[in-house]
């Protein structure tokens, strides 16, 4: 893999996404190769055009010499189990080329827009040699945003006609936003919909105080296609771009505000806390799954008979948990 093999590469990502064999060993010797890949997440509602525009941004990044790398996230059906894994036939005119990779994932179950192994995926992509990884979401809703602890850059995708001047100034995906697309642009209501996410940010002191506190985010005018980084203040105003991926429309200028924020991670005291914290949020991910492993390991049966104890009303799903915390401990 670190020797850029394409079909080891294909295989690490396998076992990653299955959990199988000794996995965590291999992840431990990529890790030193890691650290080097800027994550791109691409999130927004269903058919707003992530999908199309994602295709077209890897075109953009090859056209300068990036190595591109893209984890695509297809929804898992409660009912069959199974996934189309569709998003990646819209990237077909990349498939010949060598320095581009697609893996797509399935979420299994995880909520948040992403799949469980999407993190160790992208570090594997990142330890190919990857300069850019864009990771697509599925289509998710306001407050799935999973995507905002795992990638640099959130980018949020949106279309004119997806809802009304209330829905664009809800809590959750507009608040996670390092930069906005209106995509399909040449749409009626594209307009009304730049102009909603404008006034969102504008009078963000309430609406984003979360998130402002959290991403270093901060409400700034209006005009907020003539924002620019702030080195000096720290702080990053989200801009508003608007964009046909169809037909290539805005696409250069929305990569140059992608760059922007790039900078602006990597040259202020803010972005570097951020990215600390996306770190540190990471770290308390996988200590939560390895405890819950471990923990389920140790108990063994004891989960059993506790829930079939709490069947009878022999005791309450409280009660129970604290006592088999205190068991797990004691081992």
């Amino acid at each position: 893999m670190i020797a850029r093999d394409v079909r080891g590469t294909a295989r690490a990502c396998r076992l990653v996404d299955d959990r199988s064999g000794d996995y965590v060993a291999m992840m431990k010797d990529l890790f030193p190769h890691t650290g080097r890949a800027w994550t791109i997440g691409v999130t927004g509602n269903p058919g707003a055009g992530k999908s199309t525009l994602t295709d077209r941004l890897i075109a953009l990044f090859r056209k300068r010499g990036q190595r591109v790398a893209v984890v695509a996230i297809d929804p898992t059906s409660p009912f069959s189990g199974g996934a189309i894994l569709g998003d990646r036939i819209r990237m077909q005119a990349h498939f010949s080329d060598p320095e581009v990779f697609i893996r797509s994932l399935a979420t299994r179950g995880a909520l948040g827009g992403l799949s469980r192994s999407a993190v160790d995926v992208i570090r594997v992509l990142d330890a190919w040699g990857a300069d850019v990884i864009l990771v697509e979401t599925v289509g998710v809703g306001q407050d799935e945003l999973e995507i905002t602890r795992t990638a640099d850059t959130t980018l949020v995708v949106m279309a004119p006609g997806l809802g009304d001047d209330v829905q664009a100034i809800k809590a959750g995906l507009l608040e996670c936003a390092d930069v906005f697309a209106v995509n399909k642009a040449d749409r009626e209501g594209a307009d009304a919909t730049v102009r909603d996410l404008e006034l969102m940010i504008a009078l963000g002191g309430e609406i984003t105080s979360a998130g402002a506190h959290s991403r270093g985010h901060a409400a700034g005018t209006l005009d907020l296609a003539k924002q620019q980084v702030r080195h000096g203040e720290g702080r990053w105003v989200p801009p508003v771009m608007r964009t046909v991926s169809t037909r290539n429309e805005g696409l250069e200028g929305l990569v140059a505000k992608l760059e922007e924020h790039r900078t602006w991670l990597t040259s202020t005291e803010a972005g570097g806390a951020r990215r600390f914290e996306r770190l540190r949020e990471s770290m308390r991910t996988q200590l939560r799954e390895s405890l819950i492993e471990s923990a389920l390991g140790s108990i063994g049966g004891e989960l059993e008979e506790m829930a079939h104890a709490v069947a009878r009303r022999e005791t309450d799903p409280y009660t129970a948990a604290e006592q088999m915390v205190a068991h797990f401990k004691g081992r």
